[in-house]
């Protein structure tokens, strides 16, 4: 005798389809959750607004930056409107209700002195502003000292810990040149990337590596680099004291601050690393005469929460940089360049606006 069960066997519920609109819009949905993780924790694009880099990076270059090269940052603001700039129209396109403290994976290697950055803005950081730092505009440059470096600039060769850095192969300056009077073929110029300077009417800029050709031709009497001279000061240049009477060719010696890094606190080391203290490790710094205040207690050292950061343009003579605002923190880091992947003209006509010779060529 077959014996039957007393309960009714439970089929499956008919599947509903899903509509046409339905399957874009969960599509659209996985996409932008996908690219919103990608763009977050391993790499993002970013192209190149002036012209600080040259010849290294082009104005209208477009980078691959690698993020899991330090560790993936994580966002101080998460949120914001994805794949937007931090204001549009005027209009914030990020909530800063949650403020998250600076926090970041590990990552593959740390910052190493030659490496091409993506970090944000420090300048930024200042009350009028009013951004949190992932907020901050981004920037790219070049790495020319790390944590705990003493860096030094003699007429625009920098100097790290006494050694002459190397330059980069395509970084390039200011000179004068001298001829015999004999006229110069304009095609030599364009061969050897020589430009009029931005910044002085009577130079030209040319690119480290091509200087000792240009010397080499028989109606070249002289090739002079243009530097600001020793001992003047410049209002412009950090620390922007008068106690220290450094200029962009001239700069230094400074200590880059070390996470863990004492400094015994005076008119002169407040000059250098009050900004740190305060803005970027968020202290409250006062002062009264020679007494130093650090959150309402005398000061008379102070210990870096974190570590900090030299970056220059390769483009020397028209680089906004560290020289100018200071020192770059870890919190500020964002990733590696690693490759141009697309490049553009806006000089050239259609035909001719797009660098091929630059499409996925690895950043040095």
């Amino acid at each position: 005798m077959n014996w039957k069960s007393p309960f009714k066997k439970k089929t499956d519920a008919p599947k509903v389809k899903k509509s046409k609109l339905r399957e874009w819009v969960d599509a659209l949905v996985f996409a932008v959750v996908a690219a919103t993780i990608i763009r977050g924790l391993l790499f993002s694009a970013y192209a190149i607004p002036s012209g600080s880099m040259e010849g290294t990076e082009l104005i209208g270059d477009y980078l691959f930056v690698s993020k899991i090269s330090y560790g993936p940052r994580m966002p101080n603001t998460p949120l914001s409107i994805p794949f937007t700039e931090p204001t549009v129209f005027g209009i914030k396109t990020y909530l800063d209700w949650i403020k998250l403290p600076y926090f970041r994976l590990p990552g593959i290697s740390e910052v190493k002195k030659g490496d091409v950055v993506v970090f944000n803005k420090p300048e930024e950081a200042d009350a009028k502003y009013d951004r949190p730092v992932d907020q901050r505009t981004a920037l790219i440059k070049r790495c020319q000292a790390t944590p705990g470096d003493e860096l030094t600039i003699v007429n625009g060769q920098v100097y790290i810990n006494g050694k002459a850095s190397k330059n980069a192969d395509e970084s390039q300056t200011d000179y004068h040149i001298t001829t015999d009077g004999k006229e110069f073929n304009q095609q030599v110029f364009e061969d050897l990337n020589i430009k009029p300077s931005e910044t002085d009417q009577s130079a030209v800029t040319i690119p480290y590596k091509n200087v000792p050709v240009l010397k080499g031709y028989s109606n070249i009497k002289s090739v002079t680099p243009v530097f600001e001279p020793s001992g003047k000061y410049d209002p412009m240049i950090f620390p922007h004291n008068e106690k220290f009477k450094w200029n962009q060719d001239n700069f230094g010696p400074l200590v880059l601050p070390k996470k863990g890094y004492t400094v015994q606190l005076n008119d002169s080391t407040m000059a250098l690393y009050r900004r740190a203290i305060e803005l970027y490790e968020n202290n409250k710094v006062e002062t009264n005469g020679k007494d130093i205040m650090i959150n309402g207690k005398e000061a008379t050292s102070y210990t870096f929460k974190m570590n900090y950061y030299w970056m220059m343009g390769d483009n020397r003579h028209n680089s906004l940089d560290c020289r100018f605002w200071g020192y770059v923190p870890e919190d500020h880091i964002v990733g590696k360049a690693m490759i141009t992947f697309f490049s553009t003209d806006s000089t050239q006509d259609f035909f001719h606006k797009v660098r091929w010779n630059r499409i996925l060529k690895p950043i040095d």
